[in-house]
């Protein structure tokens, strides 16, 4: 048992499914909203002038936010398909690598979209140095900073 905050392996894993559930709550409507938006694209005016580049880097980003939606919906629907199996933890883990695996895809996705609106807007070179820099932006916000050991701030799992 946890000293510090009491509570049984059983209290644990409701609260971290809980909390794991409720950041996809969040998390979602951003994602289905960059989809929907994605959707729309091929069928503006100007879609037929896109270059060879930019009609793959759409597609690949309509991909990821395909995958990223798929990944952060699938806890839901593996924890509905498991209700009283008994089996938490394993619901916890594999749900907590899920919604890791459409993080990971939902920044790949958002980086596309800032690297499309670049290629389109500014070219080739701002491209390089717009889309290096959302990636970095991910990478460091959601990726480097969340391993940080030396915040200061202590651990409440």
């Amino acid at each position: 048992m946890d000293e510090e905050r009491r509570e049984t392996e059983k209290e644990r894993l409701d609260r971290n499914l809980l909390e794991l559930l409720n950041e996809l709550r969040v998390a979602l409507p951003g994602v289905q909203v960059l989809f929907a938006f994605l959707l729309a694209v091929p069928f503006q005016s100007r879609w037929e002038q896109v270059t060879a580049f930019q009609r793959d880097v759409y597609f690949a980003t309509l991909c990821c936010a395909l995958i990223a939606i798929a990944l952060m919906i699938a806890p839901t629907a593996y924890h509905r398909l498991n209700f009283r199996a008994r089996r938490k933890r394993e619901l916890v883990m594999i749900s907590n690598r899920l919604a890791i695996g459409g993080i990971v895809f939902l920044a790949i996705a958002l980086v596309g979209v800032m690297v499309l609106i670049a290629d389109i807007l500014f070219g080739t070179v701002a491209t390089a140095i717009f889309g290096g820099l959302a990636a970095l932006l991910f990478v460091l916000l959601w990726f480097v900073l969340p391993k940080h050991k030396d915040l200061g701030v202590e651990d409440d799992d």
